[in-house]
């Protein structure tokens, strides 16, 4: 099957100098799928390169390939290694509150990730400066 990967939509965002510089191209629909250029032009380029071979690879597995503009699928769940004496103290507190870790984590990260954004820290600042690009015939396949 040939898909139009024009109608992806994607985000481009300028690396830092301690990043290495240049500009970082993601596909919303696909969290597993990156690639970077030095100019704007170059990242995309390479991102659409990136994003055939993604989905190359996942048809090739079996697996779905995400519709244009879907969000990709997220299952609700990841998996995080902590340092031992963290996971103590979440498991202390879980049971100090009489809640599973599990709910305790999802509530520290929801309540932390409010925070930031109510606050306009450094990393609302950097997704500001992405810029979120629709799909746009400018961008075609195998240009």
């Amino acid at each position: 099957m040939t898909r139009d990967l024009t109608r992806y939509p994607f985000q481009i965002r300028p690396l830092t100098p301690e990043e290495g510089g240049g500009y970082l191209i993601s596909f919303p629909d696909f969290s597993e799928c990156i690639s970077d250029g030095e100019t704007i032009e170059e990242a995309i380029a390479n991102g659409f390169d990136a994003l055939a071979e993604t989905i190359a690879a996942l048809e090739d597995v079996g697996l779905p390939v995400p519709e244009p503009g879907s969000g990709g699928a997220y299952s609700g769940r990841f998996v995080v290694r902590v340092p031992k004496s963290l996971h103590a103290r979440l498991a202390r507190r879980a049971q100090q509150e009489g809640v599973s870790m599990n709910s305790l984590v999802v509530s520290l990260l929801a309540e932390g990730l409010a925070r930031r954004e109510r606050s306009g820290d450094a990393v609302t600042r950097r997704r500001e400066n992405a810029y979120l690009m629709e799909p746009s015939p400018e961008w075609q396949e195998g240009d």
